[in-house]
């Protein structure tokens, strides 16, 4: 909200000397936002002149421009030659002079300079140059403005162009601050500044006419029960000059306020809306055909608004309609067939109050935002029609020449009556943490203008009709806090109570998350969506057709699927990052996937109406619409896991650098698991194996096949694995301990087995541990190899064992019997020999 400080001068006392920033600063004690500052970007000498000759010279390129003589003032000069391209003036006429000196904006410096032929010693200006507006119609005449200034005076103030601005944030719940009459009562609350309410008028001057002009409101579909329209006033003004000027002062305001400047009949409808709050509409009486009803549209019907945009109506929206059709999108935009134009001469006044419900899907809807439906949406007082119009009417008799009609107009007005809210009186301490008296508390409260009833152990307090946003005793509290000062809340931070913090779970996938990043790989979360193929390739180990959840209004609509796979997500970040030239790439992602079940309709349960708490059952069902969506883990590998260097050449990631991750993986989960091989469609034969825990699957780890990582425009290898992040920490076992570091050496010895080549080196390295006994220390494979020496069908698995005891020193001869012992074992499970 933009408000100039001379329009507020009008209603609230600031003080002369007060500058824009003191403005803002006391509006900011008051809980309003500081945005900005606004200025007429003119200064300098601009001086009212007077065109004394007009001399037009045709130019060789066609243009004809006028050599002018044009006096200023003998204070500035006298008369001075100024070059002019417009012609919409003559001899005699008041202008607007800029002397050498003065800045426009633009910024653009005036400056005595020689152009065709003359030195044009000044320039003569336009509205547009001034900053009033965007017409191109010429210079600004001040006669055409209703305005007869001495010449030579200070043109700067004459045309309100030394006023300003200071424009602050108004947050949905505080619509009345739309509007002069609500920040100049919340500066007066901030300064103790006198407040002149704009709002409050004899009834006898602001009185509807009986009848005359017939309205109603026909609401068959209310919105949550609320009807579309509670209050409608018309009034008429007879015999209007819509060609009259806006005068200057409206017009610096309306532009400062940040609204172009129209006509007179439009402004006046703009600065009404502004100062009081409550959008105010004109219809060009004579075009209207019978009475005005307030209806919900009809299928099929359309309209063609002001901006000269045909559109289809949604029988959702609420239309102001006459005998011919609908004329208006109420509290959003008029029709163009009975705008005001330059040839109104009876002008019908509409002032109302519209569900913000309706309003405001109505704009989203038809991509509508205006200033009147910002304030309709967030709730205008519903007091203050009758004042609008009567205030517009008042504006349109004196500025355009018209006569109110006191016998013709017409109302609808709702009893209006709001249920008093009870307080107890410790509460506002007890929520605040300020030892606020009973004195200070009913007074902030009767400050904002609320009725505030003692009642013994609690206040009956009624809050005004302009502040719709205060509906319970939390409220009120802050209205307490915020009036009297939020400098004195106090900052403490609040003591957790016992038990709480993350859960279990929520600790577990932070673990995992910190162990990758840790381990040099990078979060990256994406958006959940994807393609059904992506879903079927990814999704599970055949490729097959699977059931997915497809968006009823996707944000993209090339992905209308939630992902069944975290890998599809990855893949799109592994391209984007190499179009940037980042190559060597370690991504992960924490996130759900979501899995429904073939035959399963999803998303049939009915959802409770808005601003109701859903009860256990309704909850349960809704839950039970949704489909499975466990947690994962994914990772993805490409490029480099070491990049080139002095003395160290490139190292390429491998596979063996994606197990390591499931591993990094199910040790920071605090699980064990196992990888077997196995064939996956998205991944590489012979690359690609299955993570089991405790004998079932939980995920995958592989290379991705050459095609589908081109299909993704990736290059080079790239490796994936992804793992159901919920089963592994809830095969969580307890938290493992560090083992002891003992003192004394160990004893190293290697071993190399001939196995049938499907047995898998997990399942022999178990025996081997399962053999050795508590002596072993550690043992991983060195080499896997299948070649001469080797019989058909079989491979050599040689192992790395390391043996110590915790109590002495083993000798060879004990770590040899160790050794031997997890041979035995390996031989009876699976054949295994010692290689020659």
């Amino acid at each position: 909200m933009r408000v100039p400080l001379s329009w507020l001068r009008d209603y609230v006392d600031v003080a002369p000397d007060a500058t824009p920033e003191d403005v803002l600063a006391a509006l900011v004690s008051v809980g309003f936002e500081e945005e900005d500052v606004h200025r007429f970007e003119v200064s300098g000498p601009v001086v009212v002149g007077q065109v004394l000759e007009v001399n037009p010279e045709p130019q060789t390129n066609g243009k004809t421009i006028n050599w002018c003589q044009v006096d200023v003032g003998e204070a500035n000069g006298g008369v001075r030659g100024i070059v002019c391209g417009a012609h919409n003036f003559g001899v005699g006429d008041k202008v607007v002079v800029t002397l050498p000196g003065a800045v426009l904006p633009g910024p653009f410096p005036i400056a005595a300079r020689k152009t065709y032929g003359h030195v044009s010693d000044g320039m003569i200006a336009s509205a547009r140059e001034l900053g009033l507006g965007d017409e191109h119609s010429g210079i600004l005449r001040l006669a055409d403005l209703g305005i007869d200034a001495p010449v030579g005076a200070d043109a700067i103030a004459l045309l309100g162009l030394d006023d300003v601005a200071v424009e602050i944030n108004v947050t949905p719940d505080r619509g009345y601050a739309l509007s002069m009459r609500g920040v100049a009562r919340e500066y007066a609350h901030a300064t103790g500044g006198v407040f002149r309410d704009p709002g409050v008028r004899d009834w006898a001057q602001v009185q509807q006419p009986e009848g005359g002009f017939p309205v109603a409101v026909d609401d068959a579909a209310p919105i949550r029960g609320n009807a579309g329209a509670t209050e409608f006033v018309a009034r008429v003004v007879r015999g209007v000059d819509a060609t009259r000027p806006t005068p200057p002062w409206m017009i610096a305001r309306l532009v400062l306020a940040g609204i172009r400047s129209i006509s007179v009949l439009v402004d006046i409808t703009n600065y009404v809306m502004l100062e009081l709050g409550n959008p105010v509409h004109g219809y060009d009486l004579d075009k209207l055909t019978g009475g005005i009803t307030v209806r919900r549209a009809q299928p099929g019907e359309k309209l063609t608004t002001l901006d000269d945009q045909e559109r289809a109506l949604h029988p959702e929206d609420l239309l102001i309609t006459d005998e011919s059709g609908p004329i208006g999108l109420a509290g959003v935009m008029g029709g163009a067939t009975t705008e005001m134009s330059l040839d109104t001469t009876n002008v019908l006044i509409e002032a109302a109050t519209f569900d913000p419900v309706t309003i405001a899907r109505s704009a989203r809807r038809h991509k509508l935002p205006s200033e009147a439906s910002r304030r309709f949406e967030r709730g205008v007082d519903p007091l203050i029609p009758f004042v609008a119009a009567r205030r517009v009417a008042d504006l349109m008799v004196e500025l355009a020449g018209g006569t109110l009609d006191e016998t013709t107009g017409g109302a609808l007005f709702a009893a209006y009556e709001r249920e008093a809210i009870a307080l107890p009186k410790p509460f506002v301490p007890a929520l605040i943490g300020v030892d606020y008296t009973d004195a200070e508390i009913t007074e902030a409260l009767q400050t904002i203008g609320c009725d505030v009833y003692d009642n013994g152990d609690h206040w009956l307090v009624t809050p005004p009709s302009w502040r719709g946003d205060l509906t319970d005793r939390w409220t009120l509290a802050e209205e307490v806090a915020r009036i009297q000062g939020l400098d004195r809340v106090p900052s403490v931070l609040p003591t957790p109570p016992a038990g709480r913090g993350l859960t279990a779970t929520q600790q577990g996938r932070r673990r995992v998350a910190n162990a990758l990043a840790a381990a040099g790989y990078v979060e990256t979360p994406s958006f959940p969506f994807t393609t059904a193929a992506l879903n079927d390739l990814h999704g599970s180990a055949s490729g097959d057709r699977l059931p997915g959840m497809k968006l009823a209004n996707p944000l993209d609509g090339n992905a209308p699927y939630l992902r069944r796979s975290l890998v599809p997500g990855l893949t799109q970040v592994a391209h984007r990052n190499l179009a940037r030239g980042f190559t060597d790439l370690a991504l992960f992602e924490l996130g759900a996937v979501f899995l429904p079940e073939p035959g399963v309709s999803y998303g049939t349960a009915e959802v409770p109406p808005p601003a109701q708490r859903p009860d256990a059952d309704a909850l349960a069902a809704l839950d039970a619409a949704l489909p499975a969506q466990p947690r994962r883990v994914g990772v993805l590998l490409a490029g480099n896991a070491i990049a080139r260097q002095p003395g160290q050449p490139a190292v390429p990631v491998t596979l063996s650098d994606a197990i390591d991750a499931v591993h990094i993986v199910a040790a920071a989960a605090g699980a064990k698991v196992e990888i077997a091989q196995t064939r996956r469609a998205a991944l590489h034969p012979g690359r690609a194996g299955v993570v089991l825990l405790g004998g079932a699957e939980i995920g995958y780890v592989g290379e991705l096949l050459p095609a589908v990582a081109a299909d993704a425009d990736l290059v080079g290898r790239v490796y994936v694995a992804e793992l159901d992040l919920d089963a592994l920490l809830s095969a969580a076992g307890a938290p493992a301990v560090a083992a002891s570091l003992s003192a004394h050496t160990p004893a190293t010895q290697d071993v190399s087995l001939v196995v049938p080549h499907d047995v898998p080196a997990a399942a022999v390295r178990d025996a081997l541990i399962d053999g050795c006994g508590g002596l072993l220390e550690s043992l991983h494979l060195v080499d896997d190899y299948r070649g001469q020496g080797i019989p058909d069908g079989h491979k050599s698995l040689t192992f790395a064992l390391r043996f110590r005891a915790a109590d002495r020193t083993l000798t060879a001869a004990e770590a040899t019997e160790a050794k031997l012992q997890g041979v035995e074992l390996a031989a009876e499970r699976f054949g295994a020999r010692l290689r020659d």
